[in-house]
């Protein structure tokens, strides 16, 4: 079956020319494009679009195909207006909540998603650690909240797992290691957390799930971690691992934009992970476009990991 996503890439790219200005019109990396592309050509395995001295432009195969996508386009979204019409969310509110790096990663392109379909509902968005959202999303100030949490160990907050919540999975979120640069273990393509056990670390405040997480893969690893400096704000710790004052385990998610002055490495024989799930309140009164939001995050979700080569989603 063709992806609607990847059809909306090829109509893009077609329309205005190039792949960088259809990367730019749908806030996707270039990378981001092409793949979408490579992707919807093994699936019809038919060449779409050829590049010449004017830009790109659709083969017999890809033309053919996007005379159908803009029928697909409008039947679809004759579709999203009779079901908001059903939902009846013309209007009225969202509130939505997240943690940071998800903030920044995942909820931008999901917000412009859903007020490209309902602009007359308001959308607000909050940012928080899953032990500040959860009681605030049980109390029913949010209607849906981006959390994370460590499977089979622990809950992110206070009354998670009660059934007051519905949670949906969305993708596994990696943890690497960030060396400064000139590190000497800089240069080895693959590292074990042993390799770091005589290290300073860098790390969020002992208090949080993450840090908690943290020092658990090292001890599980044979050694407690010696940790010198703590900040809750990932550009910070990236800046200290820069300097040269210690190591750190980062989540994915949190190295969208990576210090000039560190490395990454995944660790062998694989890297701590964390659950990025959606969360609501469960029940029949769950707000409708709340609905609609989880729906767009489960698209997105899965397409923003595979773009940068993680792993599939739970």
């Amino acid at each position: 079956m063709l992806n609607l996503v990847r059809l909306k890439v090829l109509s893009e790219v077609v329309g205005r020319g190039s792949f960088s200005a259809a990367a730019e019109a749908l806030d996707y990396t270039q990378s981001a494009v092409s793949q979408a592309i490579a992707r919807l050509e093994a699936e019809t395995g038919a060449t779409l679009v050829v590049r010449d001295r004017r830009g790109v432009r659709p083969t017999a195969a890809g033309a053919a195909l996007l005379e159908h996508a803009e029928l697909i386009f409008a039947q679809v979204q004759a579709a999203e207006d009779d079901v908001a019409a059903v939902l009846g969310i013309r209007g009225g509110r969202l509130r939505v909540a997240s943690f940071p790096s998800a903030g920044a990663a995942l909820m931008p392109q999901a917000i412009a998603s859903f007020r490209r379909r309902y602009p007359k509902v308001q959308l607000s968005l909050a940012e928080g650690e899953p032990e500040e959202i959860v009681p605030r999303l049980r109390a029913g100030e949010f209607d849906l909240a981006l959390l994370f949490e460590f499977p089979g160990v622990e809950d992110p907050a206070p009354g998670y797992s009660d059934g007051q919540l519905a949670v949906t999975p969305l993708l596994d979120d990696p943890m690497h290691v960030a060396l400064p640069g000139e590190h000497e273990l800089a240069a080895k393509p693959e590292l074990t957390l042993w390799d770091l056990r005589g290290e300073d670390w860098v790390q969020t405040a002992a208090s949080s799930p993450c840090a908690r997480h943290v020092v658990r893969s090292c001890l599980a690893s044979g050694f407690e971690p010696h940790v010198s400096f703590e900040s809750d704000d990932y550009e910070t710790v990236q800046g200290l691992v820069a300097a040269g004052v210690g190591v750190a385990l980062i989540p994915r998610l949190a190295l969208t934009h990576l210090h000039p002055g560190i490395v990454v490495r995944s660790l062998q024989p694989a890297s701590p992970m964390r659950g990025v799930v959606a969360a609501s309140p469960a029940g029949p009164g769950v707000a409708p476009a709340a609905s609609v939001m989880l729906e767009i995050l489960t698209g997105i979700a899965p397409d923003y990991a595979e773009t940068r080569g993680w792993a599939s989603p739970r």
